[in-house]
């Protein structure tokens, strides 16, 4: 079970007759040393956190430590129950779930970094909103987590998803990623749609810079979550349709890894270029140097 690329994955996959999630889930116990219950009860915690985590700022916003945000969320999900919501019910939730995720980060709540603390929105934010709208099990979300886990270990091993090696693609990209193949999976995609979606999201988020403003991860962090959650979607909805895409995710990871290295140090969690050094922000966060 421990594959180290897609091709590797797909093809256990099909050898085994079973999922990502299965195929991940069982990688856990084999190389942990330790019991289904023990891994699955891990799995459930993480999903607890991202719930919390997701769902807290929608009653009781926090600014972030910064200043910079707070509060995005409940003016969201406001903006819902009003029924002027443009979105859909899935991606408005999604968004909101997302954004309120980031404000929990920001304001040193807890949350579980998928794969990273600035990325944390994503994965929860999909997941959820599925779960609420189309009234999915808790086990079964606990499964699409294990998907989720599947990619973002590839892109650990075989790239990168840190913001300051390859900018955002690397960050909300990748959450994005896991996101769109455990939803895929989730609503009865296969093994080898679920990794087309990954290939998908990170061909649309491809050269995203990184560029904190004042270097925290605050803002435009938390809505890039939000974006990322969107792209996401599309991916998901346009690999269950059918349509297929033609590079491979493993190539796809090694496309993003490659531009993410090219980009300017400024552009990779820095804070010396892109919105970080625009005028506004710099005003907002007392001058950048």
């Amino acid at each position: 079970m421990d594959f180290k690329s897609a091709k590797e994955l797909l093809e256990t996959c099909e050898r085994e007759h079973c999922p990502i999630s299965e195929v991940m889930r069982r990688r856990e116990c084999e190389l942990g040393e330790t019991t289904p219950d023990t891994v699955e009860h891990r799995m459930a915690r993480a999903l607890e956190i991202m719930r919390a985590s997701a769902t807290q700022p929608l009653k009781t916003p926090s600014k972030s430590m910064g200043g910079l945000i707070g509060g995005e969320a409940k003016k969201l999900a406001a903006h819902r129950s009003k029924g002027k919501d443009i979105c859909g019910d899935v991606l408005d939730r999604a968004i909101t779930y997302a954004m309120a995720v980031l404000e929990v980060n920001a304001s040193m709540g807890l949350i579980v970094a998928a794969p990273t603390a600035g990325s944390a929105g994503v994965v929860p934010g999909l997941l959820l909103s599925l779960q609420d709208v189309y009234n999915i099990s808790d086990a079964r979300i606990i499964d699409a987590l294990f998907n989720a886990g599947a990619i973002g270990y590839l892109a650990m091993r075989n790239a990168t998803v840190a913001g300051a090696v390859g900018g955002c693609q690397a960050e909300v990209g990748v959450a994005a990623a896991m996101a769109a193949s455990a939803a895929v999976e989730l609503m009865g995609g296969t093994p080898d749609q679920c990794l087309s979606a990954a290939s998908v999201v990170l061909m649309n988020m491809l050269g995203l810079v990184c560029d904190p403003v004042g270097g925290l991860v605050e803002y435009p962090c938390q809505n890039r979550n939000a974006a990322g959650v969107a792209n996401a979607l599309i991916a998901a909805e346009m690999s269950l349709s059918g349509i297929r895409q033609l590079i491979p995710f493993d190539q796809m990871l090694e496309t993003m890894y490659s531009v993410g290295k090219r980009l300017p140090a400024e552009l990779r969690e820095t804070a010396k270029g892109g919105c970080a050094t625009a005028p506004a922000a710099c005003e907002m966060c007392g001058g950048c140097g």
